[in-house]
């Protein structure tokens, strides 16, 4: 299973549990502290996963590795390729 479709079975899976509880069935009564709680729930969820995010890409962006010797081997084709065309006659 990809990603995505882990994150669409979570979201479908909480979405379902929150809407069963925001409906409340007849036969269930929940205290109004938790039905104040349940109905701004999405919100927060929607921000706790925008913190999540930045935090992973922050994360990763800091992590980062540097590729010297892939760096190197583009200078040299770049320089080949300079090479190349001054040949066929282009000036830089």
């Amino acid at each position: 299973m990809t990603k995505l479709g882990q994150w669409l079975c979570g979201f479908i899976l909480l979405g379902s549990a929150w809407a069963a509880l925001s409906l409340a069935p007849p036969g269930l009564r929940l205290p109004a502290a938790y039905r104040e709680a349940l109905l701004p729930l999405p919100v927060y969820l929607l921000v706790a996963f925008g913190c999540y995010s930045l935090a992973t890409v922050g994360y990763r962006l800091a992590t980062f590795n540097d590729c010297e010797e892939a760096a190197a081997e583009l200078r040299e084709d770049i320089g080949e390729a300079r090479a190349d065309l001054r040949r066929r006659g282009f000036r830089f």
